[in-house]
């Protein structure tokens, strides 16, 4: 599914940005307290009310019920529940299935195309699937899921991936499983791919993370805390110069029509552009709203 068509944020959040757009993913715990006023406070982009592993065993039925609580207050979050070879998944698909309760679903620890296509079955095909990747088996089943109707983006589960391959928590460790990701969705006409959380307080360590994702061409990032949004939000948005070269190489393109094959790829950058920096409001920095040169 392109980003234009994507489904869009959760009411009762900051924001209404389309999920294929969606820079910043937050996950608050189902077991949290205020559950609803959280979601409702966001500045997050979407946020998932996790039923996986941010919630204890023990707590896990009292996270789906304010789950619904959250939904019964007209809230609409995303959400991320169990596995689909595990229990938990039943109970949780169980809860969702012909009801409305929330915006998508982030389906965990996906390893195979089954994984997605028994999801998809058991809700009736009625939500929008995001799915997790976490494993080598994942990331090299990455485009049969990606391609598996019902997932409308890929996400890296970088802490689990590095558990299951030894993996140091380096950017050079992890660029061949984030590059995977990046060029699967690219290949099932995917948004970019949403990268794993920071887990470290230090802002610099996520600024610098969340730039290296964005430079993968990754397009979204989950986030762990409120207090992270913002940066990633900053992170992952097109910059005012950015924006002035993509209107400047779209005016070209009116005047003079294209030129030939190689403005082809300048002008699918210029468009994409365009469409995150109105989803984000974003404005061009009005001194450089007249570069136009295809070659910049």
């Amino acid at each position: 599914m392109a980003a234009d068509s994507a489904v869009s944020a959760p009411a009762g959040t900051a924001s209404a940005v389309p999920a294929g757009l969606a820079r910043s993913w937050l996950l608050v715990p189902g077991s949290a307290p205020d559950l609803a006023d959280r979601v409702a406070a966001s500045a997050a982009d979407v946020v998932i009310v996790d039923l996986e592993d941010g919630v204890a065993g023990a707590d896990k039925g009292r996270a789906r019920r304010a789950l619904v609580a959250a939904a019964d207050s007209g809230l609409r979050p995303w959400v991320r529940i169990g596995d689909a070879a595990s229990d938990e998944w039943r109970t949780d698909v169980a809860l969702l299935r012909g009801r409305e309760l929330v915006a998508g679903v982030m389906l965990a620890k996906v390893e195979a195309l089954d994984h997605v296509r028994r999801t998809v079955d058991a809700l009736d095909g009625a939500l929008p699937i995001v799915a997790l990747v976490e494993s080598a088996r994942g990331v090299e089943a990455a485009l049969d899921i990606a391609e598996a109707p019902g997932v409308t983006r890929l996400a890296f589960g970088s802490g689990d991936f590095r558990r299951d391959t030894g993996a140091a928590d380096d950017p050079l460790a992890l660029l061949y499983a984030r590059s995977r990701l990046v060029s699967t969705s690219r290949a099932a006409d995917l948004p970019g791919p949403i990268d794993g959380p920071t887990v470290p307080r230090d802002a610099a360590v996520l600024e610098g993370a969340s730039r290296h994702a964005a430079s993968l061409g990754m397009t979204g990032r989950l986030c762990l805390r409120e207090e992270q949004v913002a940066a990633v939000n900053t992170a992952l948005s097109p910059s005012g110069d950015e924006l002035a070269w993509a209107l400047g190489v779209l005016e070209t393109l009116e005047r003079c029509g294209i030129r030939d094959g190689s403005d082809l790829p300048r002008i699918a950058r210029a468009r994409a552009i365009c469409a995150a920096a109105e989803a984000f409001s974003i404005e061009a920095d009005a001194a450089a709203v007249h570069v136009s040169d295809y070659a910049n």
